[in-house]
């Protein structure tokens, strides 16, 4: 990857899963949750979010194996998780799912919105953000999409085994336990050995419907 696109997609993940925590935190606090507020995570400044893995370590992992293998695909990776206290929730039954949700669902509308740009917008002033064959707002279009589909992989520590715990019988305890101990390790394994490869072509399939490209 060109160094200068490897850095704008680094910076758009940053931001990106910034959005995402933000997310988390304010349907939280909306639902009676002071938590995140009292810990200054109800911020936009990246540094309060930053997971030295998920947020520095895997994204350079990723971009620098891009880089050398010339197989090109979304960098993702995930931020800091918000702290929530359920137990705060005005909403006792639904409340803990909609927090999870609604990270992926602030990456949905950001990528929705770009690629409205791209849509409607002449194409006159769409140029503006191109570079050679690098479009900026392409590149934050895809970005967006594929953190929101990885974070709904019910894997801790991502925000599908959230939303997973929710819905999953007493009688799977077992695999409750088994993925709260070792959800990361399977995680790091699909990210690495292919496991993400379906990832990668919805969000191509979802780039095309929401740009009409």
């Amino acid at each position: 990857m060109d160094l200068i696109i490897t850095a704008f997609a680094l910076i758009v993940l940053l931001f990106s899963v910034v959005i995402h925590e933000l997310a988390h935190g304010s349907v939280a606090y909306s639902l009676g949750d002071l938590t995140a507020k009292y810990q200054g995570r109800l911020t936009l400044n990246p540094l309060k979010h930053l997971d030295v893995f998920g947020s520095v370590i895997l994204p350079l992992l990723l971009a620098f194996s891009y880089w050398t293998t010339g197989i090109y695909g979304p960098i993702i990776g995930w931020a800091k998780p918000v702290p929530i206290n359920p137990y705060n929730f005005k909403d006792q039954k639904w409340g803990s799912l909609k927090v999870a949700v609604a990270g992926p669902l602030s990456n949905i509308a950001l990528a929705i919105l770009f690629g409205l740009l791209i849509r409607f917008v002449p194409t006159e002033i769409h140029s503006l953000f191109t570079r050679d064959n690098f479009n900026i707002v392409d590149y934050i279009i895809r970005i967006n999409i594929a953190l929101a589909l990885f974070n709904l992989i019910p894997i801790p520590p991502l925000d599908g085994h959230w939303i997973l715990f929710t819905f999953i019988p007493n009688k799977l305890s077992r695999l409750r336990a088994f993925l709260q101990q070792y959800g990361i390790f399977v995680l790091i394994f699909l990210i690495f050995f292919g496991g993400l490869n379906w990832l990668f072509r919805i969000v191509e399939y979802l780039f095309r419907l929401i740009t009409g490209i």
